[in-house]
């Protein structure tokens, strides 16, 4: 069962929980976040500094990491929301 994405999460807290797949925050300009990982070749993502974010915009960030990573998006998910 996939875990339902969380309502309340700002966008610095998700960009800590994404340290688990090897994801730390390399700038930040204006309100977003740039992070970037190493695992599977370097890859970006942009997360917005807002609290909190909107579903979608949670449900977007687990799909690119995911997608980076050869991923489920419900694995991602599960992984850091349990």
């Amino acid at each position: 069962m996939t875990p339902r994405l969380p309502r309340d999460i700002s966008g610095h807290q998700i960009a800590n929980d994404l340290a688990a797949f090897g994801y730390e925050i390399t700038r930040q300009t204006g309100s977003h976040l740039r992070l970037t990982t190493s695992i599977n070749g370097e890859h970006h993502v942009t997360v917005p500094a807002h609290d909190p974010l909107k579903v979608g915009t949670v449900s977007g960030i687990l799909a690119e990491v995911a997608r980076h990573l050869e991923l489920s998006k419900t694995e991602v998910s599960k992984r850091l929301f349990g």
